[in-house]
């Protein structure tokens, strides 16, 4: 595949073949020429190349097609439920393109302070169809502990992710997703302005770093309002640590009067948080952060909105490593919604006679999960 460098493509052009961002990800048909606009937005996010196996020419008289809205397809490679090889190579470059983009959106928040939605829009559906397509995969490569200056960039990835899982869960229309999806990339904006020893710190937080914490929705909040964001993203990062028994903050909301979006990035946040590390805690594994949110359901977080999220990763989620009744060890890959404490799982060093891996679906009459693995057992 032809590497092309941005700036020396002729605008107004076509490529005789797609043009791809990263190897993996379509930009463009041929029909679609690469105008003003596309060029702009590649440049204003720090992609610099793109990809094709065709070349560029000249098609005189035809207008150019906006790239917000472009109907993208899923990264070649991608495989189904369960598979491995390409589909979780693919699903590593998805995550590392993703994580370019949150830290491109951040470094431009906390450099320019700037935020504009129509062009985190049409960046961010770049990446969000193939996240819908392909969360299983994603979910067993995510990184299960990051450095603690990064904990906020995958914090966003992870609870972006979860959120969106949760949002299809709920059928949510494509509007619905792309608007909940940046209100959970932008849910946690607001920290960007605060002392990071406020948020990074591995002591005691004192009162005036307390106070601080419970206002960071609100200057998200602003933020986002001055910035002409839609009404529902901007109310989602407010609400986000509102609790369904008035207990969060920063205006106690109860139930009735949070946002169907605020519900979502709550449970997102809180599941990705009590799942990874953080500077003053160490993660607990994904099952015993579900049996957390499921502990408190109806009591701080929405019933409807666990439920959904249960029933799409399992009691024991996508991607975590767990040891089987029959003494085996695997790790679980996708979920029966109907039966969440009996996920399917990929069993580790065994394969099928055709040399397929083999995939096991737990039940209660014959193999299921005794335990997760613990760290020191994954590492060996």
């Amino acid at each position: 595949m032809k590497k092309y460098s941005v700036g020396e493509i002729p605008l107004s052009s076509h490529f005789s073949q797609p043009l791809y961002l990263d190897k993996k990800f379509v930009l463009a048909a041929p029909e679609m020429p690469f105008d003003k606009s596309l060029a702009g937005v590649l440049s204003e996010w720090g992609f610099g190349e793109v990809f094709s196996e065709g070349e560029h020419f000249s098609r005189p008289g035809q207008g150019a097609a906006p790239l917000q809205g472009q109907q993208q397809d899923a990264p070649p490679g991608a495989a189904g439920r369960g598979g491995e090889g390409d589909g979780l190579d693919a699903a590593r470059k998805l995550y590392a393109t993703f994580e370019k983009y949150v830290r491109a959106v951040f470094d431009r928040f906390t450099a320019r302070n700037n935020l504009d939605f129509s062009l985190i829009v049409g960046n961010f559906k770049l990446l969000l169809d193939s996240i819908r397509k392909d969360y299983r995969q994603i979910l067993r490569i995510a990184p299960s502990s990051v450095k603690d200056e990064d904990y906020l960039v995958f914090h966003t990835m992870d609870a972006t992710i979860v959120s969106v899982i949760i949002g299809d869960a709920m059928k949510f229309s494509d509007q619905w997703i792309m608007e909940l999806s940046i209100a959970a990339l932008l849910h946690e904006i607001g920290m960007l302005r605060l002392p990071p020893g406020s948020y990074l710190g591995k002591r005691p937080l004192t009162a005036e770093e307390k106070k601080l914490i419970y206002i960071h929705p609100i200057i998200a909040h602003n933020f986002l309002k001055s910035f002409e964001f839609p009404l529902a993203v901007s109310r989602a990062v407010l609400e986000h640590h509102e609790r369904e028994n008035g207990t969060g903050y920063p205006k106690q909301k109860t139930a009735e009067n949070i946002h169907v979006y605020s519900k979502i990035v709550a449970v997102a946040c809180s599941y990705t948080a009590i799942s990874a590390d953080r500077p003053h805690k160490e993660a607990v594994d994904s099952h015993t952060g579900m049996l957390e949110l499921l502990k408190n359901t109806g009591k701080q977080y929405n019933e409807k909105v666990v439920r959904a999220l249960v029933s799409s990763l399992s009691v024991y989620p996508i991607g975590l490593r767990v040891v089987l009744s029959d003494g085996r060890t695997g790790q679980v890959v996708d979920s029966t919604p109907k039966k969440p404490n009996y996920p399917v799982v990929l069993v580790q060093g065994e394969r099928n006679p055709d040399g397929s891996p083999m995939i096991l679906k737990t039940s209660e009459d014959g193999v299921m999960i005794v335990r997760a693995l613990s760290r020191k057992e994954i590492r060996g």
